[in-house]
């Protein structure tokens, strides 16, 4: 009997080894992803989908260059729409208009990392 309660020790030593390297990899993987995760890696902040809608439905006031961190653009933009607006009885509106959904398109057909990398990191603020 003290043979069987040997092997079956040995068995589950080796057990719980696998065990334990599996739980280790997984908590690796998980703690690198987290990494990514809290740390702005490409995804986190990513602001794609809120800016590329915004830009579609109100994009004539800039409110998606405000989502992005482009508060000079933005500005321009409002400027733009309520007094040249106002002024030339609604053309300057409709010109933004036309640049929001056009760059509203723009956002929402490039890739997130590309979207990531264009606007959020490498701060290209039109177009």
């Amino acid at each position: 009997m003290s043979e069987e309660n040997k092997d079956f020790g040995d068995k589950a030593e080796e057990s719980a080894k696998e065990f334990s390297e599996g739980a280790k990899k997984a908590a690796s993987d998980f703690t690198a992803g987290a990494k990514e995760a809290f740390s702005g890696g490409p995804g986190v902040e990513n602001k794609k989908m809120l800016a590329g809608i915004l830009a579609i439905v109100i994009g004539s006031l800039g409110i998606h260059k405000f989502i992005l961190g482009y508060q000079k653009e933005g500005i321009i933009m409002l400027v733009i729409t309520l007094v040249l607006g106002a002024v030339t009885c609604g053309i300057g509106a409709s010109a933004m208009w036309v640049v929001g959904i056009i760059e509203g398109i723009i956002y929402l057909t490039k890739s997130d990392e590309e979207f990531y990398n264009t606007y959020q990191v490498g701060k290209k603020p039109w177009f």
